[in-house]
């Protein structure tokens, strides 16, 4: 049997191959169409079971296939994954875009809504309907049959432009190396960044050290070495990847044109102005000028305190470390020396505080903790041997599993993200289980050394668990609503912001420390000073997120691109940044976010849902008053009933009110940030 076509259990990471790809995607496809030529016949009933149920079964199928093959696309992208993906994406766009346009099938959902059975489903199964009506219209439905073709074409080229996206960005990524042959070249730079550049060097069969443009190498060189000019050339490579600085076949700048252009051109046959109103039809926020304002407001609070993080830092650069002017290169090397200077320790000090078995052993407790679970190792088929497979538990039941992919390659993307491998529903044989692939891009370990992480790692791990907690737990049976399935986009990010305040709970970080050469847990005093750092340069930080948000939202709200891309940007950096890069910083061209992923005119939800975690974080910091710690299980109860378990079944805003008995208020984010008090 093909394995991309075996349902019954895990995927087959063992045996699945690229050729495996086009025979089981393409027979899914077809088993789909024809299942609904039968369902838009008029002898079959507009009801649950005989109509949405049957297509739901179906559809299941082929998205788990597909989403194996995008999946080891993301993970493992070698030539014949690539090859492989990249054959059956039109085939794939062209059907789902097919099914959003097929006006007999929207017919009969409306049949459904309108009928007797409608007032009598569940809360779950009517807002399936509702939302499966709304992305008819979305999906060009209603269009005159005439113009479905063009609309249908913009689908199929939209998903081609974004997997080209991230495959030329990490292309460039891989194409850029540092040679360095000078050990006193890589002053200032942590033993263990040192020997995974040193490892580096070996595995393509040269001397010195070898730095790339990948997270784990690059990020320690723009923060801790004195060496300017290798910082410079760092930056500038990083800086232009995917530009037409470099190859002209890896440039994203034409593909960001054509991507807008075509998005300005599915808003405006939809009916809407632009595509930013198209963005927030099935999100939290209202409209575009809502979210033009909280982005503002955010900027005009922060603005006072990023000021003052710059002068600063400014007068510390020329006066300390005879750097003036402060460029773009030099920012991280001087805040990582100012933060020293003015708290006494460094992130390389507190990151030996982090190996890899202590950080997720911490993990899990506070996991275990507040929802009621146990998280133990488990065994499935792989696509790496560094791939780990854990299960969840609740009162000895299987309720999950998720895989666990921590390390940096060459052939995987960058960033760190939550995806789905099995989804949570009710079926004939039971409940099936979900599954969840939790992916991130740590450095790994270094011949017999275990893996430290720095304590912005290990705040990345907790965010991606908790998207995966909000995959993982749910108790809706209905596919479409469960888990992260319906949740407004604006609010999905509200488990995962959530989960990242734990980093900074002293009796979390007691039970997951212990130093990589003595063992001692993390001292009280480094904790200290670290709280005491916790918002140092939160201004700029706020500044920096406002300036993505807002231009995200603005250049899919430009009708028809009236201003450049790089011109609306720096109309954006003028109005909110404090900090300007070079001239020649091409940052679009490897914003991922919003043109390969699903951020597009919706970036700001960062900083909208930060609001809603960081007032459902001060729910349990007020449990703490009474009993002495925030892993409290009673209010973590709450937050599974009333967030975590609900999934898309109901509106976010909603699920939200029911935890916190009222509406949400940006104080707590303020205060966390603070920002509580504007200077």
């Amino acid at each position: 049997m093909n394995p991309l076509l075996d349902f019954s259990a895990l995927p087959r990471f063992d045996e699945v191959l690229p050729e495996h790809v086009a025979p089981a995607i393409r027979q899914l496809i077809d088993e789909n169409r024809r299942l609904i030529d039968d369902l838009i016949a008029p002898q079959t009933p507009a009801t649950w079971d005989d109509f949405v149920q049957p297509m739901l079964d179906a559809g299941e199928r082929l998205s788990r296939a597909w989403g194996i093959v995008g999946h080891l696309h993301s993970v493992n992208d070698v030539p014949p994954w690539r090859e492989a993906y990249n054959a059956l994406l039109p085939e794939v766009s062209s059907f789902y875009a097919e099914l959003g346009q097929n006006l007999a099938l929207f017919a009969k959902f409306r049949q459904l809504a309108e009928g007797s059975e409608f007032p009598g489903l569940s809360p779950a199964r009517r807002r399936i309907i509702e939302n499966d009506l709304r992305d008819f219209r979305l999906s060009g439905a209603e269009l005159p049959e005439d113009r479905k073709p063009r609309f249908k074409e913009i689908q199929e080229a939209l998903s081609a432009l974004g997997a080209k996206f991230s495959e030329n960005l990490l292309d460039a990524n891989n194409a850029h190396a540092e040679w360095i042959t000078d050990e006193a070249d890589l002053s200032g730079l942590p033993e263990d960044v040192r020997a995974a550049a040193h490892a580096a060097a070996e595995k393509d069969g040269k001397q010195g050290w070898k730095f790339s443009l990948h997270a784990p190498s690059y990020m320690p060189v723009l923060q801790f070495c004195d060496n300017r000019g290798l910082r410079e050339r760092m930056y500038r490579a990083y800086a232009t990847r995917a530009s037409e600085f470099g190859k002209a076949e890896w440039d994203n700048g034409p593909l960001i044109d054509k991507i807008l252009a075509l998005r300005d051109e599915e808003a405006r046959m939809l009916g809407y102005a632009s595509y930013a109103d198209v963005s927030l039809a099935t999100k939290m926020a209202d409209s575009a000028s809502q979210v033009t304002a909280f982005l503002r407001d955010m900027a005009r609070k922060a603005r006072p305190f990023a000021e003052r993080d710059v002068m600063e830092l400014r007068e510390f650069a020329s006066q300390e470390l005879g750097l003036a002017p402060l460029e773009s290169w030099d920012i991280a090397w001087a805040s990582e020396k100012l933060k020293q200077q003015r708290y006494s320790f460094s992130d390389d000090e507190v990151k030996q505080y982090f190996p890899e078995h202590k950080v997720l052993a911490g993990l899990f407790r506070v996991i275990e903790s507040l929802f009621a679970v146990r998280l133990q190792p488990d065994a499935a088929p792989v696509w790496h041997p560094d791939v780990r497979f854990y299960r969840v538990e609740r009162e000895g039941r299987l309720i999950g599993q998720f895989y666990l992919d921590l390390y940096a390659r060459d052939t995987k993307r960058g960033g760190a993200w939550m995806d789905e491998a099995i989804t949570r529903r009710r079926t004939e044989a039971g409940v099936q289980t979900p599954v969840a692939y939790l992916n991130c891009n740590f450095p790994a370990p270094v011949g017999d050394k275990a893996a430290t992480f720095s304590h912005d790692d290990v705040i990345t791990l907790f965010h991606e668990c908790g998207h995966g907690l909000h995959h993982l737990l749910t108790q809706v049976d209905e596919l479409p609503v469960s888990g992260i399935h319906g949740v407004e986009w604006d609010a999905v990010e509200l488990p995962s912001q959530f989960m990242e305040n734990y980093c900074w709970e002293w009796d979390v970080l007691t039970g997951m420390t212990a130093h990589a050469e003595t063992g001692q847990p993390l001292p009280r005093v480094l904790f200290d000073r670290m709280i005491a750092a916790k918002n140092f340069q939160s201004g700029m930080f706020t500044l920096r997120q406002v300036e993505f948000g807002l231009f995200d939202l603005l250049v899919h709200g430009d009708p028809a691109g009236r201003r450049g891309v790089m011109e609306l940007l720096a109309e954006v950096r003028a109005e909110v940044a404090v900090l300007l890069p070079p001239e020649w910083n091409r940052f679009p061209q490897s914003f991922s976010h919003i043109f390969a992923g699903g951020y597009a005119a919706g970036y700001y939800s960062y900083k909208w849902a930060e609001v809603l975690s960081a007032d459902a974080y001060e729910a349990f910091e007020e449990a703490a008053r009474n009993c002495g710690t925030t892993l409290d299980a009673k209010t973590g109860e709450r937050f599974w009933r009333e967030i975590l378990s609900v999934g898309g079944s109901r509106p976010a805003l909603e699920s939200f009110k029911a935890f916190r008995g009222r509406e949400p208020l940006p104080d707590a984010l303020l205060r966390h940030s603070g920002m509580a008090v504007v200077a």
